[in-house]
C-alpha cells in the first residue's frame, strides 16, 4: 500500500451514499421490507423543501449506509445519468432471494448465476426508481 494511502485510510471510513427517490414511501418499502434494511432516522427540511432518510442494515457510527434524499417538488423522474454504477449488497443466498423477490414484484434485471468470466454468484435488481443493485453470494 502506498505510504500516503497507509497514513490516511485507518481514519477514513465510508460513510453512506445518497440516492434520489420519487417516492419515499415506496423506496422504503423496497429497502426495509424486501431488502431487510432498517430505517435509521429521518429529517424533514422545510425551507429546502425535501426530506432525507437514511437506512442501512447497521449503525451510521460503524456501517455504511444509504441516504434517500426526497424532494417535495420534483415531479419528473431523474435522469440516472451514465456515470452510475451499481450498489452491491451481500446476501446469504442469491437464487432464494431473487426467487422472494421476483414474488414480490421486484424487477429482476439479470438472473441469478455465476459472474461472466467468474464463479461468484451474482444477481442484479432494480430498485423502484431504476438504480440498479447488485446481489452478491459471500466469498
Amino acid at each position: 500500500m502506498p505510504e500516503s494511502q497507509a497514513s490516511t485510510s485507518p481514519a477514513f471510513r465510508m460513510a453512506h451514499t445518497m440516492i434520489r427517490v420519487g417516492d419515499l414511501d415506496r423506496s422504503l418499502d423496497f429497502y426495509t421490507r424486501m431488502l431487510g434494511m432498517r430505517m435509521l432516522r429521518q429529517s424533514e427540511y422545510p425551507d429546502g423543501k425535501f426530506t432525507n432518510t437514511f437506512v442501512g442494515y447497521g449503525d451510521e457510527e460503524t456501517d455504511a449506509v444509504i441516504e434517500l434524499t426526497y424532494n417535495w417538488e420534483q415531479n419528473e423522474p431523474y435522469d440516472l445519468g451514465n456515470g452510475w454504477g451499481h450498489l452491491a449488497l451481500e446476501v446469504p443466498d442469491v437464487y432464494a432471494t431473487c426467487e422472494k423477490l421476483q414474488g414480490e414484484g421486484v424487477k429482476i434485471t439479470r438472473a441469478p448465476g455465476p459472474m461472466k468470466h467468474g464463479t461468484r454468484v451474482i444477481a442484479f435488481i432494480e430498485d423502484p426508481d431504476g438504480y440498479k443493485i447488485e446481489l452478491v453470494q459471500p466469498r
